[in-house]
């Protein structure tokens, strides 16, 4: 469990507890993260690191065994048994990088994963509608916690791996 947030300054005791809200939602939505790959990965014959390694290729466009290594953290061999299975699965390709003929790249086969975006369709439209009301400032505010929520746990995973 996480430790409680310390009083900052920015507040008093109102602020210690709204920053103690945020913690316990953005927890409660990496669960909900999670509970959503695995229901969709099940439908599709797949574990959710697969459906998760696939989902981070088609936001690359493209990548190498040791980008995917690096973003999930998973060994250079893991990586291999996920692309294969990827692969077997007629989901991604690998290809020869044509700047680096020696350098593998993978990507999603053309049409591979129709199916799968049908089944997130109706969800990204609703939450689309739903951040839809928010102003572009506000917008602003939510896009940067965001980007720096990611940016600070993806250290912290490197953190652990490091200590571990």
């Amino acid at each position: 469990m996480p430790a409680k947030p310390t009083a900052a300054n920015k507040g008093g005791a109102a602020h210690f507890n709204h920053v103690g809200r945020i913690g316990n939602i953005v927890r409660r939505m990496g669960a909900q993260s999670v509970i959503v790959s695995q229901t969709v990965a099940a439908r599709f014959g797949l574990n959710t690191t697969d459906l998760e390694g696939l989902d981070l290729i088609q936001l690359q466009g493209q990548v190498t065994t040791g980008q995917l290594a690096a973003a999930t953290g998973l060994t250079s061999g893991a990586v291999t048994a996920l692309i294969d299975r990827l692969v077997r699965a007629g989901y991604v390709e690998r290809f020869d990088d044509p700047a680096d003929r020696r350098r593998v790249l993978v990507r999603i086969r053309g049409g591979s994963i129709v199916e799968i975006a049908k089944v997130y369709a109706p969800m990204q439209k609703r939450m689309f509608a739903l951040w839809s009301q928010y102003s572009a400032d506000e917008l602003t505010v939510i896009e940067d916690f965001l980007t720096r929520s990611l940016a600070l746990s993806v250290e912290c995973v490197a953190d652990l791996r490091e200590r571990s």
